[in-house]
């Protein structure tokens, strides 16, 4: 039973297996069998009007258990709490971005980017860049922890390079995009640490 595509769906929520598949670097065959696996252990449903998986109650405590024996075993929850606080001084400026790169001021007056104002939008790309580069230390930190934090800087790398490769949305505005991305990461931690989400 692979544990990663459990937890998966703690970080992400209801889904599909597109979106599984993203978060575990497993093919979708391979995710939809593991699901299956996980759904007779009774800890996943299928929603079939929804397309999507989701966890059970008991789902969600196996993932807990898990989760928390992980760090346990690496006796790596003082150092992952500490980098967990240097993520959250980037996180707040990642959501500052997002909203940038989404909406524009001009003139007093706040609108919808259009992406027509192509100095702007590199702007804001930059801004990225320079948020991305610091991200990675974090991430790589996160990683000498936990090993399975790695995957999430080559995703990262990837949609921004789509990004400034033109794909727009690829930043805040796609279920693959550098802000989704990061939200799971967020999430992540949050499990891994056993921190309620209105706790930080």
């Amino acid at each position: 039973m692979n544990l990663l595509v459990l937890h998966a769906l703690r970080c992400v929520g209801s889904t599909g297996l597109t979106r599984v598949a993203s978060f575990t670097g497993l093919a979708e065959s391979e995710v939809e069998s593991e699901l299956i696996d996980l759904a007779v252990a009774g800890l996943v449903t299928h929603d079939r009007g929804f397309g999507g998986w989701s966890l059970t109650e008991s789902g969600r405590e196996t993932d807990a258990a898990g989760t928390k024996a992980e760090l346990e075993s690496a006796g790596g929850r003082p150092a992952l709490a500490e980098t967990f606080d240097e993520f959250l001084v980037l996180n707040p400026e990642l959501l500052d971005l997002c909203t940038a790169w989404q909406m524009r001021s001009v003139d007093g007056v706040t609108t919808v980017n259009d992406h027509s104002d192509t100095a702007y939008d590199a702007r804001v790309l930059g801004l990225f860049v320079d948020l991305h580069e610091r991200a990675v230390v974090v991430i790589a930190a996160l990683a000498a922890v936990v090993p399975r934090f790695a995957r999430y800087e080559p995703r990262l790398t990837s949609a921004l390079a789509r990004a400034r490769a033109g794909e727009l949305a690829c930043l805040a505005d796609s279920m693959d995009s550098f802000h989704t991305i990061w939200a799971e990461l967020h999430e992540d931690l949050l499990a891994t640490l056993g921190i309620a989400r209105w706790g930080r």
